[in-house]
């Protein structure tokens, strides 16, 4: 399904890189009952984004002749390339879908954060945030409040404001100082990366104004 909404939105004529995460395989709160340092549970993480990765891969070249590479902030050649921003630009400007994984190689950061440091070195106009069981940013939690209300549209000043949680503090800060614009939508709804992509008003969006 996740290699559908990428190719629909590759259709349109958008360049697309996608930061691949590892929660399905292993989460870090998983870690310290099982007796194993958060530096440790990291790396673990990190080559559970790299088998995403190359599944997603496997996922969509089965569905398009379009070039599809992975790139790993961890070096590991015999299975993708590493990541350097230069090599990556230059695939997306020849019309490859870029796969991100490995986040950026070091432990004690989510995939928040690279998420937020991959789009402003690719020079992204737009991060696209997939939330699982969460269609946007609601000003009280709607799966224990069924009057919660959902932001169509944030400032980050006014989501600092209202201590709403988005992804990791460390790269929502980093997103507004840059004034990255980011998107939270629901990753199960079908069609929806495209719909935002074309100005539907799904999800929310998140800018500096």
């Amino acid at each position: 399904m996740v290699a559908d909404e990428v190719l629909s939105v590759r259709d349109l004529g958008v360049q697309v890189a996608v930061v691949v995460g590892g929660g399905n395989y292993f989460r870090g709160r998983m870690a310290e009952g099982w007796g194993i340092s958060r530096a440790e549970a990291d790396n673990i993480g990190m080559l559970g984004t790299v088998m995403n990765a190359l599944m997603l891969r496997g996922a969509l070249t089965a569905r398009t002749k379009a070039d599809v590479r992975v790139m790993t902030a961890i070096p590991m050649q015999s299975v993708a390339e590493p990541f350097i921003r230069l090599r990556a630009v230059r695939h997306l400007e020849h019309g490859a879908i870029v796969l991100l994984a490995g986040g950026i190689g070091q432990p004690y950061v989510t995939t928040d954060y690279p998420a937020v440091q991959r789009a402003l070195e690719l020079d992204c106009d737009v991060l696209l945030v997939a939330k699982r069981g969460v269609d946007g940013v609601y000003d009280s939690d709607p799966r224990e409040n069924p009057d919660a209300v959902r932001y169509s549209r944030l400032t980050y000043e006014d989501a600092l404001t209202a201590g709403v949680r988005v992804m990791d503090t460390s790269a929502f800060v980093l997103a507004n100082e840059q004034a990255l614009t980011m998107h939270v939508f629901d990753v199960a709804a079908v069609g929806a990366m495209s719909q935002i992509c074309q100005g539907a008003d799904l999800g929310t969006r998140i800018a500096v104004d």
